[in-house]
This record gives C-alpha cells, sequence and structure tokens, in this order.
C-alpha cells in the first residue's frame, strides 16, 4: 500500500515526518529516479534514494519493529544529535540500531534533567509532538521566592509570553522548606523553555526543573542519569494506538489496533523494574520520590 513519501520514510525511522519534508523540499530525495515533491506517494517495492544512496526499505521491514526508550537525561546534557561546542549528547550511549536511527521526542534544555523519549519511528514521534496530540507533560519544578495564590491563579489561566498565551493545565504543590518549594505543573504543548518563562513571568526564579512525565510514561524511581527503559512491545503499542496510530507502522507485522488507552509501563534493561503509578500525587507525600538533597 502506497503512502506519502515522507510518512512511509518516517515509519522506517529516517527521520521525523517533519525533517524528512524538509529533505523533499530540497530535492534531496527521489522515487523511481524522479525528484519527488511534496504530496508524492510511494511504497516499500518503490526504488527510494535519500542523496542519490538507496533506502532500502523492503530489506528494512523484514526486521523492523517500532521501538521507544524513555531516557533519563542529566543536567549537562544537549538534545540535539551533535553540538558544535562538543557538550555530550543524550544520543552518545543508545543502542545500536539495525536500520534507520534514533528520533528525539522534542527536547529538553542543557539545564533541565528527566524523561526524553526516544524512539526509532518518526511517524510515532511525528504524533507525539504535534500539538494535536495533546500529549500531556509533567514537570517538578522547584521555585525559588514566594508563591501566592494570585501567581497560580495567572499560571492556570495564562500568561501572555512573547510567543503568545501560555499556561499550565494543572499546579500541584509538593512540598519544600524555607525560601525553595517544588510544585508539579502538567502542559500539553512543548514550546521552548515555557515551564521557566510561565515561572519567571510571576517574578519568581526556577532552581531546578525535572520532567518525570509523558503522557502515561513515568520517569522510574531508581533509574539513574544517563541511562533508559526500553518500553516492551506491548507498551509500544498502546503508546501508538493513544496517538491514532496502528499496533505497528508500515512493513512490520501488524496487530490489531487497541481501542482502550492505558497507563503505559516501561520494562527496563535493567533487572528489578518497577511499576509505575499516576505522577500527580493525591497527597504531598507522594509527591516527592524524584526529589534529592542538593
Amino acid at each position: 500500500m502506497s503512502d506519502r513519501v515522507q510518512k512511509l520514510l518516517a515509519s522506517f525511522g529516517l527521520g521525523s515526518r517533519r525533517e524528512i519534508e524538509g529533505w523533499i523540499s530540497a530535492g534531496r530525495i527521489s522515487v523511481n529516479g524522479v525528484v519527488a515533491k511534496l504530496g508524492d506517494s510511494a511504497d516499500i517495492t518503490d526504488k527510494i534514494t535519500v542523496d542519490g544512496v538507496p533506502v532500502r526499505l523492503q530489506e528494512a521491514s523484514q526486521h523492523y519493529k517500532s521501538r521507544v526508550l524513555a531516557y533519563y537525561k542529566p543536567e549537562g546534557e544537549v538534545s540535539s544529535r551533535s553540538d558544535p561546542q562538543r557538550r555530550p549528547t543524550i544520543f552518545r550511549s543508545l543502542p545500536r540500531l539495525r536500520s534507520g536511527r534514533w528520533i528525539a521526542v522534542g527536547r529538553l534544555d542543557i539545564n533541565t534533567s528527566g524523561l526524553i523519549l526516544l524512539t526509532n519511528d518518526g511517524e510515532l514521534a511525528h504524533k507525539l509532538m504535534h500539538p494535536s496530540s495533546e500529549i500531556e507533560r509533567e514537570y517538578a519544578v522547584r521555585i525559588l521566592g514566594e508563591v501566592d495564590n494570585t501567581m497560580l491563579k495567572n499560571l492556570r489561566e495564562g500568561v501572555t509570553l512573547d510567543d503568545g498565551v501560555a499556561h499550565f493545565e494543572r499546579i500541584v504543590e509538593a512540598g519544600g522548606q524555607g525560601a525553595n518549594h517544588w510544585y508539579h505543573v502538567i502542559l500539553k504543548e512543548g514550546r521552548n523553555r515555557e515551564v521557566r518563562r510561565l515561572w519567571e513571568s510571576q517574578g519568581v526564579t526556577v532552581s531546578r526543573l525535572m520532567r518525570v512525565r509523558v503522557e502515561g510514561i513515568l520517569l522510574r524511581k531508581g533509574l539513574k542519569p544517563g541511562s533508559f527503559d526500553e518500553l516492551s512491545s506491548e507498551d509500544v503499542a498502546a503508546l501508538r494506538d493513544s496517538v491514532g496510530l496502528k499496533s505497528e507502522p508500515s512493513g512490520a507485522d501488524s496487530a490489531q489496533p487497541r481501542s482502550v488507552k492505558r497507563q503505559l509501563k516501561p520494562t527496563a534493561k535493567r533487572k528489578n523494574v518497577r511499576s509505575h503509578s499516576k505522577a500527580v500525587p493525591g497527597k504531598a507525600k507522594k509527591a516527592k520520590p524524584w526529589q534529592r538533597k542538593d
């Protein structure tokens, strides 16, 4: 079955759909000897090249499997594939792929730690990053400064930033001592430095920021910075279903799509994996498993 070129190549992990659209616009992709245009379709039997190099989709389809890693990004790492300043990147210690490459689902800035998803499935990455999917992102944030009810109301109802109005879907107080206080906040979009900018608009400082959840996937307590959990095939299928994709991408052995969304529980490459519960706490006591003494 044919599909849009960018969607077909993204489903095999050559890049995100947006990235591949850029390649098409730049004339880097050909289908059966003809330079591809946006809107062109192809299937795995067509002869597709990128920069003149053949893309062997039929061969790739025999062993391709959609994979997702839940990576614990430490502070000091960058989310890009390479860095002009030669700072460490999140891609340096990931497992090798037989075909395709790892794609980061969004970014975390260098001073933010926590959960970042990586996948070899470009179509899944595209869906997870697209605003229409309204994927929840939850952060544990430590605030330096006095926070009052007026500030919290502003942050829930909306604050005008330089790129438009933004707000938190939910704010939960999570304890703290002295001038430092912890909160859990939830966003359904991923603008650059949005959490920090929202708090700073109220005249307070973010002294620490950690992402603890993306949709139903939580940062596992006990996972060390720079390490990752790999989701099971069942949980990858459920994640794909949550954004309206089939259980397996084009060319892979497909199961029937799931119709029920559920909480995802990653299985780790490490032993003694613990199951997860909802990150937003019902009580303050449950809000602090990620907090560490400085």
